[in-house]
């Protein structure tokens, strides 16, 4: 079976990552070895939910206080590109400050992230639709992943209704042929 993937992003992640002339979405240096550490761990189905092969998550009890699989996933896949990647982040005023630079890095290994992490969506049995979300700020960096379901969302379609955040998000959907 093969999968389509779909990429979108919000015009604040578009000027960063896509400057005028086109840009290759490869973060320099490559995959940051931190995150070919995560992709060599796997996802694995857990009852109702797609999870790291390593999560100490609760799957049995999902979704439990977060309202649907959706969130619980969301929450349990979550984790902070900055701290796999090496960027320069600043504390001031007790908050940490990442800068735009930083922040394309970021975006852009996160997105290569993703690009990998597809391999381990189509090695699933049974594999259904995937949606990952890659999001970066002034403060973090974040990539989570969640099965695509009916009527539950984690994030707002309307990408450019996220002021603070550069957002970029693969849908990886399987195609009978």
């Amino acid at each position: 079976m093969s999968h389509m993937l779909s990429l979108t992003m919000n015009d604040a992640a578009a000027e960063i990552l896509v400057p005028v002339g086109g840009t290759i979405l490869t973060p320099p240096g490559g995959l940051a070895p931190g995150l070919r550490g995560l992709l060599a761990e796997g996802i694995i189905r857990r009852r109702d939910v797609l999870t790291w092969a390593n999560s100490t998550g609760n799957a049995n009890g999902a979704p439990s206080f977060f309202g649907d699989l959706t969130g619980w996933e969301c929450a349990d896949s979550s984790f902070h590109l900055e701290d796999y990647v090496p960027v320069d982040v600043q504390i001031i005023d007790d908050a940490p400050q990442i800068s735009e630079d930083d922040q394309r890095i970021l975006l852009l290994h996160g997105v290569a992230f993703a690009m990998e992490f597809r391999r381990l969506v189509i090695e699933l049995d049974g594999p259904g639709p995937v949606r990952c979300i890659v999001g970066a700020s002034e403060t973090n960096a974040t990539f989570r992943f969640h099965q695509i379901r009916a009527g539950e969302s984690w994030h707002n379609p309307d990408l450019d209704s996220y002021r603070m955040d550069r957002m970029v998000v693969f849908d990886i959907k399987p195609v009978a042929g």
